[in-house]
Order: C-alpha cells, then structure tokens, then sequence
C-alpha cells in the first residue's frame, strides 16, 4: 500500500500540480467576485450537488446519479442565466489593464511590458477648465480615453467632435447646461461627446458621502484603460481616478503632472 501510494506520489507531473493551482485560483476569483451577493449562495449549493453527483457516482448508485447526471447537465446552461451579471463582470475584469497589471506584480518574472498609450494631449486647456470650475464649484466629470475609445458610451452622449477648449469645457458642465449632468470624453485630443452616461462602481470602498460623478468615474476607469477627472460640485476639490482608485483633493498642478506622466510624449 505504502508502495502504491510513492509510486502515484511519483507519477505526478508538474503540469498536474500547475492544473491544481489554476483550479485553486479560478475558484478563488469566482469567490471574490461573488463574495457579498445572493449569487454566492446559489454557487455554493450548485458546487454542493456536483459533489454529491461524484460521490454517488463513485458508490455506483446508477437511478440517483442518472438524475442528479441529467440535472447538473442541463443546470450549465441554467447557470448562464442566472450569472449573467456576474459573468460579464468577470469577463471585464479579464480584460481590463488592472487586472492584466496585477498578474505582472504577482509574477515578477513575466518580463513582458504593457504597450503604453501616450497621444498627444492639449493638457493645459484641461488644467485651466478644472482650476475655474473648481473656483466656481461647478461639477464635472471629464474622461480621457486612451486605446479603448470608449465608443459604446460615447453613442449615449451628444457627439461633438470639437477641438479642446478651456471655454467649451466651462461651458458644458455649466450648471444651467443642458450637458453638465453627463461625462464629457476626449478621444485623441478632441472633444468626442458630451452629457454621455457612464456605469457605476459597486466598489463599496468608495466613501459613501462621495456623488455618482466620483463612482461613475471609478466605474469607467474599472472597465477601461481610460483616465477620468471629476471636479465636486459641493466642495470644488479636484480628484481623478484610474484603474478604479481615487486619487482626491489634488491640486491643478498635481493634476497637470499627472497628465504629462500619462500622456506626455516620449
């Protein structure tokens, strides 16, 4: 018996090893992208009935494991249904730079380099917009999109396509604008759309006492490459946001350093 079990021990092959961790790790995600809502409740009860089918299976008990077999088949295509949100979610974060940036951190040896997306970018009309609708604690929301163009929200605004300047910028979030509620987005330097609607961040991080403008911009930032500038319209403090995390209260000239950094020319 003690042979037998070395002798398996033995057989195992790195990629076995390397299956089981990939398992480990998916299972892993899929809890933390369920943790908190009703979904994971009905994941942990599918999980459970899976591992009563096997065990039924193993014991030979042809009638329950025919039923539970027929079950779980068709409850695959159920679960398409039922984790529609859910999956979307993952499917985005998949995709997304954060989630591709963070894989890099946790395996330093993976020596292969992001494409940095770095156009030309008129930063200094931005700036001023900010500093004079901070002045008059008028809100905004500007994004700036970076290799994904952001078209899918861009067609829910009115489309402009107009040279970056200070004065439009002040003049669509101004309070009595029609467009001030929406998100203005800049596409290769220009003016793509305004008054455009953005997805919100569930993000339960995100102080409560922050608005829509602060969460839409997280979301956006969750779900692309893009950079997103808010200006609050209680207090005119000036905050922008990637990759989901909120830099608040920053100054028009830390703001400008941080746009050349992101979008200076090499």
């Amino acid at each position: 018996m003690t042979e037998l079990f070395i002798t398996g021990f033995i057989n195992i092959r790195w990629l076995d090893i390397l299956d089981i961790l990939l398992v480990a790790l998916l299972f892993y995600e899929l809890y933390r992208l369920l943790r908190g809502t009703v979904a994971i409740n009905i994941f942990i009860g599918i999980l459970a009935l899976f591992l009563i089918w096997k065990v039924v299976s193993v014991l030979e008990m042809e009638l329950l494991s025919q039923i539970l077999g027929g079950f779980i088949s068709v409850g695959f295509i159920a679960l398409i249904v039922i984790f529609q949100p859910e999956i979307r979610q993952f499917l985005f974060t998949l995709g997304t730079p954060k989630f591709i940036l963070g894989i890099k951190k946790k395996f330093f040896f993976w020596q292969t380099h992001l494409k940095s997306y770095k156009n030309k970018l008129d930063i200094d009309k931005i700036i001023v917009a900010c500093q004079r609708m901070s002045e008059a604690q008028e809100g905004a929301l500007i994004v700036i999109a970076r290799a994904n163009e952001l078209q899918q929200f861009t067609d829910t605004g009115e489309i402009l396509d107009a040279e970056i300047s200070s004065p439009l910028i002040e003049n669509i979030f101004y309070k009595n604008s029609p467009l001030h509620d929406g998100a203005l987005i800049i596409v290769r330097n220009k003016i793509r759309a305004a008054g455009c609607i953005l997805p919100v961040s569930s993000n339960k991080d995100i102080p409560a006492r922050l608005g829509l403008r602060h969460r839409a911009a997280a979301g956006i930032t969750e779900q692309s490459d893009a950079i997103a500038i808010i200006v609050s319209e209680q207090t005119g403090r000036i905050s922008y946001c990637k990759n989901g995390e909120l830099s608040r209260r920053v100054q028009p000239a830390q703001l400008k350093d941080f746009l050349e950094e992101e979008f200076g020319i090499e």
